[in-house]
């Protein structure tokens, strides 16, 4: 397959969602940071899962076993994912709100008050407000780091600032879901080693847009969302397996040692995992499409995620140089072509004469599925003064195509 040639057409065929329509018209997915849509093989997983190997964790009988080979599989699967060398330690939970809620509860057992922690006004509540509560039940204080209103990038002078002998956990998205920045993980990771502060990094709206790597950023922990990457709701979480085994989970007894159980509490959702195994192999046969010569599934991940980037880019150059060309829109973050790289195709407008939701309702009635308010990015909008208002959301993913973006410039000018 050439470099440049994004397989498109496979790729939605393996969507069923995609051949809704709205009022005669193929409906238009723009509202895939809420969540993506899924393929067809995450929804056979999902079932086949309940028809044939419906048990729970630990048995001796043929259901169970089959059950835990899965559970095992899928661990694995998302550590290549993940760019994690121990499958161990990858952990499922409910969602990555709850996951992160009870793993801030467990470090923050060690903070003592003068302890700080470092939060930004870029992030998705999830990565800001779990941790200030944890940090009030401590007695530790929050230190917020700032972003430039003009580009809505994260500020890192003042985060190098925030930095000091006291600092014990930095909390940082990959990347904003409200404006689509992307944060530079590995020295902010740096920076925060330095001072000798543990990185608690949220990928959820990075994972569908670029190759998540770990090992190579450095950082401790990070947390994303399967239903993000096209798979269903289920909340994974990774920690280096030191830290997994030195910090104390709230569970029920009986408690297991063992990574991963220690982490997970209660009966998972296997089902949902099963789906998230089939969405990672879904990236996995993308890659393969693209890359051939991928040989194993992290290299096809990695291939998937070549091909995808190329691929949103050329869709959201299309995007902002459209709104570009509306007087009446104003784009937050950044617009300029040649910086692309900094950003994932999540462009979050308001308009001079339509409040978003105005926007978002008279998008529907043309079938199209846009997103309006602050999208739990509320330091983000406060910072803004877009209260209560916020903004409109057009979140591209690959699926989505050029044709598409066309019809959304049009209905966005009828305004």
């Amino acid at each position: 397959m050439s470099e440049n040639r994004f397989p498109l057409e496979w790729c939605r065929e393996q969507f069923p969602a995609l051949g809704r329509e709205v009022n005669g018209q193929r409906a238009v997915y723009l509202d895939g940071p809420a969540g993506s849509q899924v393929p067809q093989c995450v929804i056979d997983a999902i079932s086949g899962y309940l028809v044939e190997c419906n048990a729970n964790h630990g048995g001796r009988f043929a259901t169970s076993r089959e059950s835990d080979a899965m559970l095992a599989t899928a661990h694995a699967a998302v550590a290549d994912l993940l760019g994690a060398n121990d499958a161990n330690a990858t952990v499922f939970g409910a969602n990555m709100t709850s996951l992160t809620f009870a793993f801030s509860r467990a470090l923050a057992r060690e903070w003592k008050p003068g302890d700080e922690i470092v939060v930004t006004r870029l992030d998705h509540d999830a990565n800001v407000n779990t941790w200030v509560m944890a940090a009030r039940d401590a007695g530790a204080k929050v230190r917020y780091v700032s972003f430039r209103p003009g580009d809505c990038t994260l500020d890192l002078e003042e985060l190098r600032a925030a930095l000091g002998p006291r600092t014990r956990l930095v909390a940082v998205g990959c990347a904003s879901n409200a404006v689509g920045t992307i944060n530079p993980i590995a020295e902010i990771v740096r920076m925060s080693h330095d001072a000798g502060a543990l990185v608690f990094l949220d990928a959820v709206h990075y994972a569908p847009h670029a190759l998540v790597d770990v090992e190579a950023w450095g950082c401790d922990f990070l947390a994303c969302s399967a239903y993000k990457f096209f798979g269903p709701h289920v909340g994974i979480l990774w920690g280096r397996p030191e830290f997994l085994r030195r910090f104390a989970p709230y569970k029920v007894r009986p408690a297991a040692d063992d990574l991963p159980e220690r982490w997970m509490t209660g009966t998972q959702s296997h089902e949902g995992i099963a789906g998230t195994l089939a969405a990672v192999e879904y990236l996995a046969a993308l890659g393969r499409r693209c890359e051939p010569a991928a040989d194993n599934r992290r290299a096809a991940l990695a291939a998937a995620y070549r091909a995808i980037s190329r691929y949103e880019n050329q869709l959201c150059r299309q995007l902002l140089a459209g709104l570009a060309r509306n007087s009446d829109v104003k784009v937050w973050g950044i617009t300029e072509a040649a910086r692309l790289d900094e950003r994932v195709p999540t462009v979050s407008i308001t308009h001079g004469r339509r409040s978003p939701i105005e926007m978002a309702e008279m998008l529907a009635a043309r079938g199209i599925f846009a997103w309006h308010g602050n999208f739990y990015a509320l330091e983000l909008s406060e910072s803004l003064g877009l209260e209560p208002e916020g903004l409109l959301r057009l979140g591209l993913l690959h699926y989505n195509t050029s044709e598409e973006v066309e019809r959304l410039l049009e209905a966005l000018a009828e305004l």
